[in-house]
């Protein structure tokens, strides 16, 4: 990611609603992985780690917003996102660049359902906000560590 991507990333974080943090987040991991699934046809097995490591980021800062305790729907997500990290593990170990493109398909499809919620729900209604309970994974700490990817290497 370059300077210019970043600054972009940081704007839009900064006025953003909670749907729209929610959906960026899923664009981000959708990205991850499919530049993870490029870089391993590619065979750039380091590219590959980078993009998977930086996926997992995400998917921690997503966990991060689920309160276990709030219902069905919270369940649903931390078995959802339980299973893609296995999954984005697993690709990785069997260098499965198919297994990565039909893990981004299922974020994007899941990205799809916050995004008609969010238009469904523009001013009116619930606003989804970060729980302040835990910032082990924030979205200004996800900021932080971009810039750091730049320069990674295994």
């Amino acid at each position: 990611m370059n300077q210019t991507d970043l600054a972009y990333r940081k704007t839009a974080v900064e006025g953003a609603s909670g749907f729209g943090l929610l959906i960026a987040l899923y664009d981000t991991l959708a990205g991850d992985l499919r530049r993870g699934a490029a870089a391993q046809r590619r065979g750039d097995l380091e590219e590959r780690a980078r993009e998977l490591k930086h996926a997992l980021v995400v998917l921690g800062v997503l966990e991060n917003w689920v309160d276990p305790n709030s219902g069905i729907l919270a369940r649903e997500l931390i078995a959802f996102y339980s299973k893609l990290r296995r999954e984005i593990i697993l690709s990785q170990a069997k260098q499965s660049a198919k297994l990565m493109d039909e893990l981004m398909a299922e974020t994007l499809r899941i990205r799809g359902v916050w995004q008609q919620l969010d238009q469904r729900n523009s001013g009116d209604g619930p606003e989804i906000l970060p729980p302040e309970r835990n910032q082990k994974y924030s979205v200004p700490l996800l900021l932080q560590i971009e810039p750091a990817q730049l320069s990674w290497s295994a």
